[in-house]
């Protein structure tokens, strides 16, 4: 049987055999609750603070200002519903595009707490107006910002730096899910005033199961999860300690790799784009996935012409072995599609595939899925 095409990083990542490696002895040997006072108990615990030690200095900031979580979604909650809680948050600000993790959240803090939730406008690109924000701001005391740095779907970045800057120049917080664009973007926190950011490991050849957020010291939250001292107080549970010394060593690869990784990714973006143009008549991009300069190198979001087999589209690609995925803009029955594509208005007869690339994906790998592509819409 031969070997299935991945085109889904956005997704989930393939672990690195190095981060495999990386983690195996805390799987096996070293395998002691990092709460214990004994040797074994020891050794954990500082592998642990190692791991924070690491990821701190990837972003550019203090290990006192992370904290090991179960994942992005977690680290979202996190951020957005102690923020209310504790900081006195009355008013967030947002997007229609956010990712669940945050839209869901903000739901649940207007039904639970009655707190003002606004959403920024967006162009039909999936831009959000930063004018409107700025405005929102001058006239908005006890305010949170929340807008994702890289879009899932689209790709979509944004200026992160402009809007903390913006906030901090208005007294706002400033909270971003920066799970797509973790690994895939170098961070500077100890010269921007962003107040939190999330990493999730499975995003950039980690393990499932573990992520982060990073608080800015002058922001004091009480725990989420509560059981246990754990995270300094912040979060009560026994550690994923083999996860959280895998997410180390997936991070600092990344970084490590980074320009490299960009370019070839890039390349193999740039390579796909072209290669449909040519081969597909009537083929678009939807958001911003189609400008290599203004959106995330991982991420090409296809909208393709109209066809009768379009929405059996995924359901051929898996059939030849090609994994990726999609959204439909229409909104029929129980399936209500992609809340990012609905919002862009694309046409109902289109059908809208998302493919995202790795360092592991390969030009052969591109020109199978191609010729498949060629196959459904000759």
């Amino acid at each position: 049987m031969p070997e299935r095409i991945y085109l889904d990083n956005a997704a989930t990542t393939p672990l690195d055999p190095e981060v495999l490696q990386a983690m195996m002895p805390y799987m096996t040997e070293f395998y002691g609750n990092p709460s214990s006072i004994h040797a074994q108990g020891r050794k954990t615990k500082s592998a642990i603070e190692m791991a924070r030690k690491s990821i701190a200095a990837s972003l550019g900031t203090s290990p006192g200002e992370i904290f090991f979580t179960s994942c992005g979604t977690e680290a979202d909650n996190m951020a957005l519903i102690k923020s209310v809680e504790i900081l006195g948050i009355k008013h967030i600000i947002s997007g229609n595009l956010e990712h669940h993790a945050v839209l869901h959240t903000l739901d649940y803090l207007k039904e639970r707490f009655g707190i003002k939730v606004t959403f920024l406008e967006n162009n039909d690109r999936g831009d959000v107006d930063l004018n409107q924000l700025e405005s929102l701001l001058h006239d908005s005391e006890n305010t949170m910002v929340s807008l994702m740095h890289g879009n899932n779907e689209i790709g979509n970045l944004l200026d992160i730096n402009q809007v903390a800057e913006l906030c901090a120049n208005h007294k706002a917080l400033f909270h971003s899910d920066t799970v797509q664009t973790m690994g895939h973007h170098i961070f500077d926190l100890k010269n921007s005033p962003i107040d939190f950011i999330v990493g999730s490991a499975h995003k950039f050849h980690g393990p499932k199961g573990t992520g982060f957020i990073y608080i800015n010291a002058k922001n004091r939250l009480h725990p989420l999860i509560h059981g246990g001292a754990q995270e300094r107080n912040m979060r009560g549970g026994t550690e994923n300690l083999y996860g959280i010394v895998g997410m180390a060593k997936a991070l600092e690869l990344a970084y490590q790799n980074f320009e490299k990784d960009k370019e070839y990714i890039l390349g193999l973006k740039s390579y796909l784009k072209e290669a449909l143009i040519q081969n597909i008549p009537g083929v678009s991009f939807n958001g911003l996935s189609g400008d290599l300069e203004k959106s995330l190198y991982t991420v090409l979001n296809v909208s393709f012409p109209p066809h009768p087999d379009n929405e059996m589209i995924l359901f051929k690609l898996d059939i030849e072995g090609i994994s990726c995925s999609g959204g439909s803009a229409c909104a029929s029955g129980t399936n209500l599609g992609s809340h990012v594509l609905n919002a862009l208005a694309i046409p109902e007869d289109r059908a809208n595939v998302r493919f995202s690339f790795s360092k592991f994906t390969t030009i052969a790998e591109l020109d199978k899925t191609i010729a498949t592509l060629v196959k459904i819409f000759g």
